[in-house]
């Protein structure tokens, strides 16, 4: 059976919001993008690294993946360009069509969440989920979501997307692992735990 792993920067109060660029998710007039970057370092890429190094198979949204499209298979200099582009990618979307652009991608058929607890439901690699937001809150709602890799940054911003925003369903989550990076960066690692 099959894992499905949330990897996520946010921020103190929990805005996920286009952490890489600027101009990466202006929805609800967002003036933060690339928030995240200054806060990338070597403790970072080598979580980064490890999550990767690992065989699993990455599980998009469409926004996500559309994004990481445009910028991921030009970076040839890149060690995780290799990786994403020979990852098998499974996308949630409701207005995409099969071929997907980008080689080892598959379009899920029908309600994501019912193809995420199949995919879970079947021997093979952990499903990693990369961003992702609005797939992540269906995944939650369905509580198929095993394990968040949190890459929570010392920053409030006040506005944005959130990973847990409000009317969110509760959960109970056990806390594994802890890494702080050098720009105080705290990766934390909870498990799910075990309805009672």
């Amino acid at each position: 059976m099959s894992r499905v792993v949330a990897f996520i920067s946010l921020t103190l109060d929990g805005v996920m919001q286009a952490p890489g660029r600027p101009d990466e998710d202006r929805r609800g007039g967002f003036e933060h993008g690339g928030w995240a970057v200054p806060y990338s370092d070597a403790v970072m890429a080598g979580v980064a690294g490890e999550g990767m190094a690992n065989p699993v198979s990455l599980l998009l949204g469409r926004r996500t993946y559309e994004d990481f499209f445009s910028f991921w298979p030009h970076q040839t200099d890149n060690p995780f360009t290799e990786v994403l582009d020979n990852s098998q990618k499974y996308v949630a979307s409701t207005t995409m069509s099969e071929p997907l652009p980008w080689r080892n991608s598959t379009l899920l058929a029908g309600d994501a969440a019912d193809a995420v607890a199949e995919l879970k439901r079947q021997p093979g690699k952990d499903l990693l989920v990369l961003g992702s937001g609005e797939l992540v809150q269906s995944l939650r709602r369905r509580d198929l979501v095993d394990e968040y890799v949190l890459l929570i940054h010392p920053l409030v911003l006040g506005t944005g997307r959130r990973l847990f925003p409000d009317g969110s369903p509760s959960a109970t989550l056990r806390l594994v692992k802890t890494v702080t990076t050098t720009t105080g960066v705290i990766i934390a690692t909870y498990q799910q735990e075990e309805s009672r």
